[in-house]
Parts: C-alpha cells; structure tokens; sequence
C-alpha cells in the first residue's frame, strides 16, 4: 500500500485535495492522508499553518513529518503557489535567468528536491496559484453568481489571450486570483474555489494545465511502482 501526504498552501488546496485528489488516487491504490496547511512559523513550541511564505518553515514541517514517516511506500508532495513565493527559496537565483514559467518552476522544484535530500518527496509548485485552475471552464462561475455572462466574457478572453491557464501571469492586480475578484468581488477562495473545481473536473484541468497534468500523472504511478522506486524521478513537464 502506498501512502501519500500533501502539504496544502491554503485551505483551498487542503479541500481541493481532500474531495477531488484523494479519492481519485485510492482509486489507483495510492492513499492520501488527510492533507495538512503547510506551516509558517514555529513559536514557542505551536507550529502556525497556512501560507507558502516562509521556506524554512515548510522545510522543517516537512521533515519532522518524513522522520515520524522513514519508511518505504511513503511519499510527501505539496500545493504551493509560485506566486509570491519565498524570496530565499532554493533555485529562486537560477529561477530569474528563465523567462519560460514552467521552466522556471521545474528549476524550483528540482532545486528544493536536492535540498530535501529525499527521494520519497514530490515537490508541486502551482503556476501560478490554484485559482488559475478555475479558468479551465469559467462558464461555472453561472452556477455561482448572478448576471455573470459579461463577466464571464471577461475571463474568457483572458484564457483565448495566454492558452494555458497556467500561463496567466502573477502581477500583483493580474494574478488569476486578482482578474477573478474584479469581475466577481462576492468570490470567496475557501468556498467557491474548491466547489468550482470540483465541478469543472479532475480530466479538464489536467487537460488544460499541462504542469498540474505532470504532477497527478507522477502521483498516479506511485500505485504501480515497486516500493523502492519513487514519483519524484516520473515527475516532470511533459
């Protein structure tokens, strides 16, 4: 039996993974536990969770969970976002030298897989934030809001102007998060998000998004390796 934990960004991920990611791995034989907020700070003794903003902290939740877990047919991956991220993260320097975004966040990812020094992790970095999943069929946002067909014209553009969904960049007010909110402001990422997603499906998004594609395809073997092979070395832009 192979076993999965996920480290979530935000509650967002953290319900995303819960109702759509998790059973749809079991499904493959790969059992997720119940994905955890990744943490962000350490204080007296009470780790903070939630947010992919202080690299330290995540390495070190990481690795206290990959101590408690030392065993085969165990995995850890994550969903954090490229947006914003942690100035001092591994490979942030090389990063810069690419202006290609799935380049640029394959550097990242193989640099903090060296850092972690464990074979048995999975680093994800979305490009560039969940929300980006949600302009894989922005006509659901109907189900959500009333008077959306302008709106949804809106984003709808956005997708025809950059392809892929994961292409959408992430300035400050263009991030795919930040176009959502000025056509819906009533959107909550908590709720919306995740019910969204779930609704446009698992086989759409991956279709549209071929970074998130490569990680689930990379988890999805985990069911058929050996114990001692790992995702990590399937895990990467197709």
């Amino acid at each position: 039996m192979v076993r999965l934990h996920l480290f979530a960004e935000g509650r967002t991920e953290q319900t995303f993974a819960d109702t759509v990611l998790k059973p749809h791995l079991a499904s493959l034989g790969v059992y997720m536990q119940k994905p955890s907020l990744i943490a962000h700070a350490r204080r007296k003794r009470r780790t903070h969770r939630g947010g992919g903003r202080n690299y330290q902290a995540m390495q070190n939740d990481i690795e206290r969970r990959r101590r408690q877990e030392p065993g085969r047919g165990v995995y850890f991956t994550t969903m954090i976002d490229l947006y914003a991220l942690h100035a001092h993260f591994p490979g942030a320097e090389e990063a810069e030298n690419w202006s290609d975004p799935y380049r640029r966040v394959e550097v990242l990812e193989n640099a903090w897989l060296d850092a972690t020094g464990d074979n048995r992790f999975i680093p994800f970095i979305q490009l560039h934030e969940f929300e980006a999943y949600l302009f894989c069929d922005v006509s659901r946002f109907s189900l959500f809001f009333e008077n959306a067909g302008s709106r949804i014209s809106t984003l709808q553009r956005v997708v025809e102007d950059f392809g892929s969904p994961e292409l959408i960049d992430d300035g400050q007010h263009s991030a795919p998060s930040k176009r959502i909110s000025a056509q819906f402001p009533e959107y909550q990422k908590t709720t919306v998000g995740p019910q969204m997603a779930k609704l446009i499906g698992l086989e759409t998004i991956r279709c549209r998004c071929p970074h998130f594609r490569a990680w689930i395809e990379g988890l999805e073997r985990l069911g058929t390796l050996p114990e001692e092979k790992t995702g990590a070395e399937n895990h990467g832009i197709p």
